[in-house]
């Protein structure tokens, strides 16, 4: 059947002396014109409807955490050691940063104290639109202990918006076993008792977090923090371990996510953060001989640094999980406690031009 136009409808209504009549074919036109309008109207209800209810679905869900890509960032670099002498400056701190800013994609660091002029770190990258985990530095001293908790507490208070994330240490259990648990609790409860906003945990290796067993039990730690921060290193357990002995380059990221998962199903709830994660880009071919197996899986060079650090970042990505590089500079002083890689970490150069590896 044809469409009519408006002007036939009204023409063929009218008999010729103005009699009206209805021809059939016209009302069943008609009633086929109003149930489409019917419909339209009804499916335009339902999208109004749909649309409303998703945005109110959007604006009560709670918003997952962004998933924050960072660099470990310490200005010790050079001729600079953390345990005697010159601190680092306010401008080779800025210059440190503008490197690290013009030459990787890094817009987040996480830093390793807050005294011995680091506390200008917070400023300077406030300045830079860098966010910061902070770690407050706690070790076998107590009376420094106190001084930095009280330190890290006003730098928390001055720079809410910059410091997005606080930890109480960075592998105080690593280093002296528990003797020094109560420390990071009188930390945690002193932060919590001068109210600051950002989220605590104590940063520590992955084996701690499992509480130094297989498969991983929660530490005593589990129910103080609100995040929890591992660091994990196949090139070290490819050195020290029995449980996990032999990690090359091309499995490493593969073992960062297993490590994770670990601490997820350990600890559900918590978010947990790739607190530190790397490999040494030299001496170049350099290998480390495991101890108890006498594997030698690791190799130490530019490209596998490249590998490891661009594959984890890849797959932390495809997760929506956090991860900090270690780190963004080498230190020279390292090796006197890593032997001869330890000053080979960074993705910039621990010297003047400060080159970093491109990404």
């Amino acid at each position: 059947m044809r469409a009519f136009s408006a002007a036939e409808i009204i023409f063929q209504s009218f008999g010729a002396h103005g009699t009206p009549y209805f021809p059939l074919h016209l009302i069943i036109a008609a009633e086929g014109f109003m149930k489409q309008l019917l419909s339209f109207i009804v499916i335009s209800m339902m999208l109004v409807v749909c649309q409303n209810a998703s945005a109110r679905e959007k604006a009560t869900k709670p918003a997952k955490p962004s998933a924050l890509q960072c660099a470990a960032f310490s200005p010790y670099v050079g001729k600079l050691n953390p345990d005697y002498g010159a601190h680092p400056s306010k401008e080779l701190i800025d210059q440190l940063l503008d490197k690290l800013i013009k030459e990787t994609p890094f817009r987040c660091i996480m830093t390793y104290g807050v005294m011995n002029g680091l506390e200008y770190t917070f400023a300077a990258a406030e300045a830079r639109h860098i966010k910061v985990i902070a770690i407050i530095w706690l070790d076998n001293d107590i009376a420094v202990n106190s001084r930095s908790i009280t330190a890290g507490i006003e730098v928390a208070k001055a720079y809410p918006k910059t410091i997005i994330k606080l930890s109480c240490g960075s592998e105080v259990r690593t280093r002296h076993n528990y003797a020094f648990d109560g420390e990071i609790t009188r930390c945690i409860d002193a932060l919590r008792n001068a109210g600051v906003s950002q989220p605590i945990t104590t940063i520590d290796t992955w084996w701690e977090w499992c509480n130094r067993v297989s498969p991983c039990h929660i530490t005593n730690f589990g129910a103080k923090v609100d995040w929890i921060g591992i660091n994990v290193f196949p090139w070290w357990e490819n050195k020290h371990s029995d449980v996990l002995p032999c990690t090359p380059a091309n499995k490493a990221a593969d073992f960062h996510i297993a490590r994770i998962e670990q601490l997820r199903r350990t600890y559900p709830g918590k978010e947990i953060i790739l607190t530190e994660f790397g490999w040494p880009n030299g001496p170049e071919g350099g290998i480390e001989t495991n101890k108890f197996t006498q594997q030698r899986c690791g190799v130490a060079g530019k490209k596998n640094q490249a590998l490891v650090v661009k594959s984890t970042f890849k797959k932390l990505a495809e997760k929506g999980w956090s991860g900090v590089v270690f780190e963004a500079f080498s230190e020279n002083w390292k090796p006197s406690e890593e032997g001869d890689f330890g000053n080979f970490w960074g993705i910039c150069q621990g010297e003047p031009p400060y080159t970093c590896l491109r990404f």
